[in-house]
């Protein structure tokens, strides 16, 4: 039997980024190709294109942070569909060129979100200037290109193992029950639903009048799903209207088919991003 081809992931950032531990967790023993992009819009119009990239892993919201609002609206004006998605512990790690230890670094590069969960840590350090960048393994990278002595960069420790830099503190996040979810993003023409899909993701608007969001809840709740996400979003150019994004998981007898026909009714702009497997958690 002939090997199938690499499956080619774009994530954003760079190799050795947490989206690619994320992609190789979630496809396992199936080979992959990282094709990385710098921004999520960047992601999202590659992975359209198909050109590059069969599929993509877009980080959608994190135990601390919360939801990437930006990512949501990507998702609502794409033709991605949402085949799947995965939870990754991350453990920020600080790293530097070897040889080199804490009291030397005056400065550490890392993405904006990585630093605000390792502030703690970095208040034993005054010394250490703490500088925003595009990416956690990106910043590795550009420490090591540059033979930057004195500086050091918060990334995974699969980051450190690619560029070959020395890990001066491990686990330096604040909370170290700190998860972030994945999409997997497919081409609609390439999507297809797994026959075990137990989770739905949409988007919707309502009437601008009291009671419209309750009867929508109202109908999940009888249809028996459990609801594990609602997020509002203002409707640019709608003053005080939003747009609802629902994650729900069907428990009930009743498809999640019929649960989504039974809220159309209620629901503007209806849009299903997707229906697939609820995902795992995975440690890294």
């Amino acid at each position: 039997m002939a090997t199938p081809e690499p499956l080619r992931v774009c994530i954003q950032g760079g190799p050795g980024a947490f989206h690619e531990i994320a992609a190789r967790q979630y496809f396992g023993s199936r080979q992959v190709t990282i094709v990385p992009a710098l921004t999520f819009e960047e992601l999202v119009a590659v992975t359209e294109a198909g050109e590059t990239a069969d599929i993509a892993l877009m980080a959608i919201e994190n135990t601390l942070a919360g939801s990437l609002m930006a990512n949501y609206q990507l998702l609502n004006n794409s033709p991605l569909v949402v085949i799947g998605e995965v939870y990754l512990r991350i453990v920020q790690n600080l790293m530097a060129l070897p040889g080199q230890t804490i009291s030397d670094i005056t400065e550490v590069y890392s993405h904006p979100i990585a630093i605000a969960q390792c502030r703690d840590f970095f208040r034993r350090f005054p010394h250490i200037r703490l500088i925003e960048a595009e990416d956690t393994a990106l910043s590795a990278r550009l420490i090591r290109d540059q033979g930057r002595a004195g500086a050091g960069a918060i990334a995974s420790t699969l980051a450190a193992d690619m560029y070959h830099m020395d890990l001066l503190a491990e686990s330096i996040e604040t909370n170290k029950n700190n998860y972030t979810r994945f999409l997997v993003l497919q081409r609609p023409q390439a999507a297809e639903i797994p026959a075990d899909a137990d989770k739905v993701s949409l988007s919707f608007s309502i009437d601008h009048e009291v009671g419209s969001l309750y009867k929508v809840l109202a109908v999940l709740a009888a249809y028996q799903v459990n609801l594990t996400k609602i997020q509002s979003a203002p409707i640019i150019g709608k003053p005080w209207e939003y747009l609802f994004f629902v994650d729900f998981i069907s428990e009930g007898k009743v498809g999640a088919l019929q649960a989504i026909e039974a809220i159309r009714p209620l629901a503007h702009s209806l849009k299903i991003f997707g229906r697939y497997k609820k995902g795992e958690q995975h440690e890294f």
